[in-house]
């Protein structure tokens, strides 16, 4: 097919092509890529609970008990007590009357926005909104009104001009994950109130990451209760596989009978429910992984700018180090995978033209070592390409 041909050539020539890196061991600190020995710092894994004992425990137990698959939907066969344990877990933990779990945080997103939001409705969606939000919105047939990243003033004046429609939905990253950087929540609580609109955040990078019990944006902000729809993952911090939405109690009813891609998908297998559990535990029990999480990234994002690097956000665990050109990005996240440290290049159509960048993640279990030999191998590298 030409057209497949051409767009990889232009992919190819604009330095846009991707390809897989194979991971050869697991997502600890210290892992294998493309058969290279090296510290990973890109991976989602924040608490490192991946490679926590009582979670392979979990789920080795689970697959004992009740086998290696659901076997039917949830609305069929495939609705495990495991399953209600968990959404039981879930809504306890983000302080919501109840939750509900879908296969995969996009689906989440897609099933609870194209459920919520239909062709008599408006939706309002930051630009910078994860692209699971973007097609949860497009699939709705919603009308979409996408304001500036974060700008509240202009989404006032499109919540004003909003005349006629059944419903209003404020969509929001609770932690952008390119960015790093977390959303203006008290002030989106206040406009959702004043023009009676429902707001979902879509808590991702902040489940188990943010506030004191790593609840979520909610948590940190002291706003819980006051977000109708919270999305989050169990793939991330949790070392899962997964996402849920929580929320009232009609709310996760109405989804349960209405949100397509809950309906019409095989339930996730008893491992991975299980799994999830045993790392909710953990987080409930062990808030030091958390603190650790935090001083690993404060002292990673203060070594950078101490040597030289532009970062584009303080605020979570995802360092976003700036570097604008896209192929100059590339050539920095090679050398740096050359010299030991696993950190990928971001460029369009993932972030904007220009804003290209090394996105640096951290995790609670890397150690002092870890976090000094990244800082000396991005000076090494950075003063090699001109960067710094």
């Amino acid at each position: 097919m030409k057209f497949i041909k051409e767009e990889l050539s232009y992919l190819e020539r604009h330095d846009l092509h991707r390809r897989l890196n194979t991971m050869y061991d697991s997502q600890a600190s210290r892992t294998v890529v493309n058969g290279k020995d090296c510290l990973l710092f890109s991976s989602n894994n924040y608490l490192g609970l991946t490679e926590h004992p009582r979670l392979k425990t979990a789920a080795m137990e689970a697959i004992d008990r009740w086998g290696t698959g659901a076997g039917g939907s949830r609305l069929t066969t495939g609705n495990l007590k495991l399953h209600e344990e968990l959404e039981n877990t879930i809504a306890r933990f983000k302080n919501a009357p109840a939750a509900i779990v879908f296969n995969t945080g996009y689906m989440a997103n897609v099933g609870a926005i194209t459920a919520v939001a239909g062709k008599e409705d408006i939706i309002f969606s930051d630009e910078l909104n994860h692209a699971s939000i973007i097609d949860g919105c497009r699939l709705s047939r919603a009308k979409a009104e996408i304001f500036p990243h974060k700008d509240t003033t202009a989404l006032e004046k499109l919540l004003q001009q909003a005349h006629g429609y059944r419903r209003r939905l404020i969509v929001t990253d609770g932690v952008f994950s390119m960015d790093g950087d977390l959303a203006p929540l008290p002030r989106l609580v206040e406009l959702a109130e004043k023009y009676n609109a429902l707001l979902m955040v879509d808590d991702a990078h902040a489940t188990g990451v943010l506030g004191r019990r790593g609840a979520g944006t909610a948590e940190h902000f002291g706003l819980e209760g006051k977000v109708h729809i919270q999305m989050g993952t169990l793939s991330k911090a949790v070392g899962s596989a997964g996402g849920y939405i929580a929320g009232s109690r009609e709310l996760i009813d109405y989804l349960r009978n209405k949100a397509r891609s809950f309906i019409f998908s095989t339930a996730l297998p008893p491992s991975v429910i299980a799994t999830a559990n045993a790392a909710f535990q953990i987080i409930r029990e062990n808030r030091q992984i958390l603190q650790n999480l935090h001083l690993n990234a404060q002292y990673l994002r203060s070594g950078l700018k101490q040597k030289g690097f532009s970062i584009l956000a303080e605020e979570s665990p995802i360092i976003p180090v700036f570097i604008g050109d896209a192929d100059k990005t590339m050539q920095m996240a090679e050398k740096l995978f050359s010299l030991g440290v696993f950190a990928p290049g971001i460029r369009p159509p993932t972030v904007p033209p220009g804003t290209s960048r090394v996105r640096v993640t951290v995790m609670a279990t890397h150690t002092r070592e870890d976090l000094d030999r990244c800082l000396a191998v991005f000076a090494r590298a950075g003063q090699e390409l001109g960067i710094v």
